[in-house]
């Protein structure tokens, strides 16, 4: 795996952590959940035949630094940071941009506001809730666990959520088994578990909230395109894509494994990205 040349770039309330692999038009490649720029390790590598790829830590997570830690976070103001770091990686030219789950929300609004920068955006799951028919269900799941967090605590807010983004009629999400990680897969984890505070609080609730121009979206299509997992079929955050490429009247991709599949299945999510990418 290539090593990466990492910087940092200030912004509007934050200090970004960011690293840059291989040569080529740029991919910026945005996280979701709590993953940061090290869960897209092999994917940037496997890009970076071909691409300039850039990751980084959205703001408030790992060691991307907020100036007021307990700033409340919108997606027009992370949408602004990846506008940021396509400005210093590539001021010339529009780049492609691939976001997951919840950075995939920030990739659809930064196509919305400034389609001039962007060649072409890879949406994967992004959890748009308020584009569906039963949104207000969504509305009371939020709630619950704003809630759940404030009189309860960290892990029944976390099962409350996921109880709430499964299929329904699933079984109950069990508590994985302990298992012994290799170090740096477990200094990962631990920085997962510190950031997940801060996601369920203030990220969550904001992104899911949040709903998309659809008349921009429409005018924009042919830049956009919009992927689920094949084994996300019935859960929450695959509606949104799906009710999205319906009404936009654009291909509905799918790639391996579930909502993180390009953890699970590295080498095919990369394949089918690098044809997203080109299309």
């Amino acid at each position: 795996m290539s090593t990466p040349t990492v910087g940092s770039l200030p912004v509007n309330g934050a200090t970004l952590h960011y690293e840059v692999r291989g040569q080529g038009p740029l991919v910026l490649l945005i996280p979701g959940g709590t993953g940061g720029a090290s869960s897209l390790d092999a994917l940037a590598a496997d890009l970076a035949t071909e691409y300039t790829v850039a990751t980084y830590d959205p703001r408030g997570m790992s060691r991307s630094t907020l100036e007021d830690p307990e700033a409340e976070q919108y997606v027009a103001e992370h949408a602004d940071d990846a506008l940021r770091m396509l400005d210093l990686l590539s001021p010339e030219e529009p780049a492609r941009v691939f976001g997951a789950s919840s950075g995939a929300i920030v990739a659809v609004h930064l196509l919305t506001t400034c389609p001039e920068r962007v060649a072409r955006v890879v949406a994967h799951e992004p959890p748009l809730v308020e584009v569906l028919p039963d949104a207000t269900e969504h509305r009371a799941l939020l709630t619950r666990v704003t809630e759940t967090l404030r009189t309860q605590g960290l892990m029944p807010a976390m099962a409350a959520f996921a109880a709430g983004l499964q299929k329904e009629g699933a079984p109950s999400l069990q508590p994985p088994a302990e298992v012994k990680l290799p170090p740096q897969a477990a200094a990962r984890a631990e920085q997962t578990m510190a950031d997940l505070p801060y996601f369920i609080g203030r990220i969550v609730p904001s992104f899911m909230s949040y709903r998309p121009d659809l008349h921009r979206l429409r005018a924009l299509s042919d830049h956009l395109v919009l992927a689920c997992g094949e084994n996300s079929r019935g859960e929450l955050p695959y509606r949104p894509a799906a009710f999205l490429a319906e009404h936009l009247g654009i291909e509905l991709r799918h790639f391996p494994g579930g909502h993180t599949g390009l953890t699970s299945h590295p080498a095919e999510f990369g394949e089918l990205l690098h044809k997203a990418l080109r299309a």
